[in-house]
């Protein structure tokens, strides 16, 4: 089986700690991010595909063709636009089902496991402060109804981690923008409208940490032993 890390952007908001350094090769610890990433991934996961953009070389040339046992391959990403289109530049790759994770957010292992049980699958994180993220919307039985974007009103919820499973039908499907008018695409949004022919499990966890700005990458040493 294969997962797909997307580790295509520049990372303004980590400021100067990003200028000469890819986002998700930042370190915690000492240990690049993406180390920890495809070390905690699930034994099933053979071969790991990054989709790389700004100074994608330096993740090439760290992890090479081969690392912690899994076969690595890349793609390059030259028009950022959003996760569903980031996604979509690994259809040639892809053949089976596969586990897609955001290259700056640390995952529990046992998390993902859980969701290589489904064809389609998305990790929320639930919490009492979901201001700044965007919400899944769950049915009773735990099925996604709707991705609600920032803005919104929303004190609490299920915030959308950006780990999902999915199936290679999905490379039929068109893509959604973030919000309307945007030209981003965004995978949540694109998996929230095609639900109707395909159910998307949402698992939910109580543990998950985003790595977006030099706080949180500070905050990250404190909190990766949680994740190991």
């Amino acid at each position: 089986m294969k997962a797909v890390i997307l580790a295509a952007g520049r990372g303004t908001r980590m400021g100067k700690l990003s200028e000469k350094t890819p986002k998700p090769l930042l370190e915690i610890n000492g240990k690049p991010k993406l180390a920890y990433t495809i070390e905690q991934l699930p034994d099933k996961i053979t071969e790991v595909i990054f989709v790389i953009g700004y100074l994608g070389e330096q993740i090439r040339n760290y992890f090479g063709n081969e690392y912690a046992n899994k076969k690595i391959n890349y793609i390059e990403q030259t028009n950022l636009n959003g996760t569903g289109g980031a996604v979509m530049t690994t259809k040639s790759k892809i053949d089976t089902k596969f586990l897609v994770l955001m290259g700056d957010d640390l995952y529990l292992k046992t998390d993902l496991e859980k969701m290589l049980n489904y064809d389609f699958a998305a990790l929320a994180y639930k919490t009492d402060d979901v201001s700044n993220y965007a919400i899944s919307k769950i049915d009773k039985d735990g099925f996604l109804i709707e991705v609600v974007e920032t803005p919104h009103n929303e004190k609490e919820g299920n915030a959308n981690t950006g780990a999902y499973m999915l199936s290679p039908s999905f490379f039929d499907w068109t893509l959604v923008p973030k919000q309307e008018g945007s030209n981003e695409y965004g995978l949540p949004q694109t998996l929230a409208k095609n639900k109707g022919t395909n159910k998307i499990k949402v698992i939910t966890t109580d543990k998950w940490f985003p790595i977006g700005n030099p706080q949180a990458l500070e905050e990250s040493q404190k909190v990766i032993h949680d994740f190991i």
